[in-house]
C-alpha cells in the first residue's frame, strides 16, 4: 500500500508588494507542519507545479525552505514557474529551458512527475519530448508496479470559467500513449485551485486543492478566487488492488 500526500499552488512570493509573500508562506508552512506532525508513515508529499508566485530565484529559495520535511517531496513546474531558476535553486542544476521530467521510484510504485508548463504561457502542454519520455519510463523498468503520473494542469474542462481555458491541451495525444501502459492507476496535477475528481482516458483524475487561495464554480460564488477558504490538500491511498483511494483535508484558517 502507497500513502501519499499531494498539494499544489502554493504560489510562494505572492502578494510580494503587499504583504512579502508571507501570507502565501504561512499557508505552505501550515500545510507542510501538519504533515510532518502526522502519526502515521507518508510515501511522499507531491506538490504539482506553480511552486513560486513569478518565477523567481528568491522565491525558488524560499520555496526549498518551506518544502523541507522527513518524507520525500517530488514535485514539478506550473505555468507560474520558471525552469531555469527552478532547476538552478530547487534540483542544483545548469538553468536549461527544456521540460523537467522526473521518475521517482517508491515503495511498490512508481511516480512520474512531468512538466506541462508552456514558457510565457498560462496554458499547459505535454510536449513530444516529455511525451516519448513518459512512453519510455513506463515501458521500462518496474512494469510489473503500478505507476501515477503528475503534472499541473488538467487535461480536461473542470466547469470553471477562470481555469478552462487554461487547461492542458493537446490532451489527445497523452491519452494515446497512457492507452498502451494499463500499469498507470492514475493521473494526478493541480492549476485548477479546488478539490475535484474526474476522469481521463478511462483513468481516476485527482485534482489537488490549492494551497495559497480556491477557486470557486459559478454556481457557488460570484467571485472567481476566494482567498478566506483554509488551505487544503489530498490524501491519495494506493492499495495492493491498484484502487485509489482520495481523502481531502482542509485545514484551519489562521490570520
Amino acid at each position: 500500500m502507497l500513502t501519499i500526500a499531494h498539494l499544489s499552488d502554493i504560489h510562494l512570493g505572492q502578494d510580494h508588494r503587499r504583504d512579502g509573500g508571507e501570507r502565501a508562506r504561512r499557508r505552505a508552512e501550515q500545510v507542510m507542519a501538519y504533515l510532518d506532525a502526522l502519526p502515521g508513515p507518508l510515501d511522499a508529499v507531491l506538490v504539482t507545479g506553480d511552486l513560486a508566485d513569478q518565477g523567481l530565484a528568491e522565491e525558488y529559495r524560499q520555496v526549498a525552505e518551506v518544502l523541507k520535511s522527513q518524507h520525500p517531496v517530488l514535485i514539478c513546474p506550473g505555468n507560474h514557474d520558471s525552469r531555469a531558476p527552478y532547476r538552478e535553486v530547487l534540483l542544483g542544476e545548469a538553468p536549461a529551458q527544456g521540460p523537467v521530467n522526473r521518475l521517482h521510484r517508491l515503495p511498490g510504485a512508481d511516480v512520474l512527475m512531468l512538466d506541462s508548463s508552456v514558457p510565457g504561457q498560462h496554458d499547459g502542454l505535454l510536449d513530444e519530448e516529455t511525451l516519448d519520455w513518459l512512453d519510455t519510463q513506463l515501458g521500462e523498468g518496474r512494469t510489473e508496479l503500478p505507476a501515477l503520473v503528475a503534472f499541473h494542469h488538467p487535461p480536461v474542462e473542470l466547469h470553471l470559467p477562470y481555469v478552462d481555458p487554461i487547461r492542458q491541451f493537446g490532451e489527445e495525444r497523452l491519452a494515446r500513449v497512457l492507452r498502451e501502459h494499463p500499469r498507470v492507476a492514475a493521473l494526478l496535477c493541480g492549476h485548477a485551485h479546488t478539490a475535484a475528481a474526474t476522469t481521463f482516458a478511462g483513468l481516476p483524475l485527482l485534482v489537488a486543492p490549492g494551497v495559497v487561495s480556491t477557486v470557486t464554480p459559478p454556481f457557488e460564488s460570484e467571485h472567481e478566487i476566494a482567498f478566506d477558504h483554509p488551505p487544503m490538500l489530498a490524501f491519495h491511498v494506493l492499495d495492493d488492488d491498484r484502487r485509489l483511494t482520495t481523502h481531502y483535508r482542509a485545514l484551519p484558517v489562521r490570520h
